[in-house]
């Protein structure tokens, strides 16, 4: 057990854990943010994503010790109910999500990309969801949600 110290959402947390654990059950299990879920495990279908120091990494295969003084965002440091972060009210004004599952390494994904380029190619965006599964195939919105947010942060 080492004592590990990180940045989630803002809020400095400081754990004594296991160096190998996974992020994912940090931030699930011993922080209780919902966000990021358990998918497949194996850093495949994006379920778990969580963004460190502006990248975003799957959870699941990352240990809490790679992230030990980094900053943390997860879905729930975004944005609120009443103010959703500009990504959130896209994806509520285009109607993007369906069962949700995929949700959070969708909306993490692309977030990381506007933040990275904030005029992203279509090309761009579609390369950058190319490796989050989503079971119900709303691509289509989900595309037109991150254009959307795309001009707003722009604005």
């Amino acid at each position: 057990m080492s004592a590990i110290t990180f940045q989630v959402n803002g809020r400095s947390h400081t754990l004594d854990l296991d160096p190998t654990t996974p992020l994912l059950y940090v931030l699930s299990d011993d922080l209780g943010l919902r966000g990021p879920k358990f998918g497949c495990g194996l850093g495949q279908c994006g379920a778990c994503t969580a963004i460190v120091n502006g990248t975003a990494l799957r959870s699941c295969i990352t240990a809490v010790s790679a992230v030990a003084g980094k900053e943390i965002t997860t879905l729930e440091g975004l944005g609120t109910p009443e103010k959703p972060h500009p990504i959130q009210k896209a994806f509520i004004e285009e109607q993007a999500a369906q069962c949700g599952f995929c949700l959070n390494g969708v909306i993490l994904t692309a977030k990381a990309l506007l933040d990275r380029k904030p005029h992203p190619t279509d090309a761009e965006i579609q390369g950058a969801l190319s490796n989050v599964l989503c079971r119900c195939f709303t691509h289509t919105r989900m595309h037109r949600a991150i254009q959307r947010a795309a001009r707003e942060v722009a604005r």
